[in-house]
């Protein structure tokens, strides 16, 4: 019986197999990848000296989960919708939202300003909250994994989406992050500065 070889994943989403040949990764194959990604930048931004470096790899981050994040809210949200927890759901929109808010600080601010290390040690807190949630025995992925949904077909669609988003942005910059449950928002006024 000839062994299987293991698939490699690439920025896009998508896998090689052995024979050189590219292959779907289903949707939660490819979210999944997409956090570990994340997970190594916020490691890399951990380990790394001098405020320029560190602000290189935090705009990474800051891509990484603009794109995540807008793939999911598009394709992968809409999809599970009805067959996951609403619960589950909602509180996933409004993580997304909080880290959004974390992403727009990080993008306008200063790599030498006092805030920022902490803005970005923050954000990497929130988001491997969100994972941990996503990622559980009885999570968001757990759930459409148990349901009737074509993950292969799924995971093509965010791949396509996530390669446009990716090529779009890198060319035209990022958008300044949108969130969609923080009604709020416009009520928020910045304070007197930390002393």
């Amino acid at each position: 019986m000839a062994k299987k070889a293991k698939a490699r994943t690439g920025r896009d989403g998508t896998g090689t197999k052995g024979n050189g040949r590219s292959r779907a990764m289903d949707a939660i194959a490819l979210l999944k990848a997409d956090h570990r990604t994340v997970e190594a930048l916020f490691q890399e931004f951990e380990e790394t000296n001098g405020p320029k470096a560190k602000q290189r790899i935090a705009n990474r981050i800051c891509m990484e989960l603009i794109v995540h994040s807008q793939i999911e809210e598009e394709i992968f949200y809409p999809a599970v919708k009805e067959m996951v927890d609403e619960e589950i759901y909602t509180e996933a929109h409004v993580e997304h939202d909080g880290a959004k808010v974390l992403i727009a600080e990080i993008l306008a601010g200063d790599p030498d300003g006092e805030f920022y290390e902490a803005s970005v040690k923050v954000l990497s807190e929130m988001i491997k909250h969100h994972v941990k949630e996503e990622e559980q025995r009885d999570g968001m992925f757990a759930q459409a994994k148990q349901s009737v949904l074509d993950l292969d077909a799924l995971g093509e669609q965010l791949a396509q989406r996530k390669s446009d988003l990716t090529d779009l942005y890198t060319r035209m910059g990022l958008p300044k992050p949108t969130t969609r449950t923080l009604s709020g928002m416009p009520k928020v006024e910045l304070g007197q500065p930390v002393a």
